[in-house]
């Protein structure tokens, strides 16, 4: 059964699985960086809010506010407190739309790269079979 269990695993294709895997999470840390720390300043920027996490609407307050921040979610949260975090939504919808807008990009010229290496001349066809017969024909005729 370990003999099994050491073949199944050292299939190319468990292997290639392996390194996609913690490639893609790799990946996805520096996909996220890239949006998290260049794009979303710029959109934020533009839009003139420079984080969206603190947009809420308290649907009910905790039972003691005292030391209680209300102007921040986790606070009321972590006080008992009910808060629609409508911001933590908009940062999650705006990073999602820029992650997948960025991972198009990418996947559109890699594609664009592969495209090209397609395209690389063919060699010249070799003879036909008729040409390859007329050639024996003649071949015997002359002997």
């Amino acid at each position: 059964m370990l003999k099994e269990f050491k073949e199944f695993a050292m299939k190319g294709n468990m292997l290639d699985l392996a390194i996609g895997f913690i490639l893609g999470a790799a990946f996805g840390t520096v996909v996220k960086s890239l949006v998290d720390d260049i794009i979303m300043p710029v959109v934020a920027s533009i839009l003139g809010s420079p984080d969206f996490s603190n947009l809420f609407v308290v649907l009910k307050k905790p039972t003691d506010t005292t030391d209680v921040n209300m102007m921040s979610i986790e606070s009321i949260r972590e006080a008992g407190g009910i808060a629609l975090g409508y911001g933590l939504f908009f940062n999650a919808l705006i990073s999602f739309v820029l992650i997948s807008f960025v991972l198009y990009l990418i996947v559109k010229n890699v594609n664009r790269l592969k495209k090209k290496e397609e395209e690389a001349p063919a060699p010249p066809p070799g003879p036909t079979q008729e040409e390859l017969l007329i050639e024996i024909r003649d071949l015997l005729k002359k002997s």
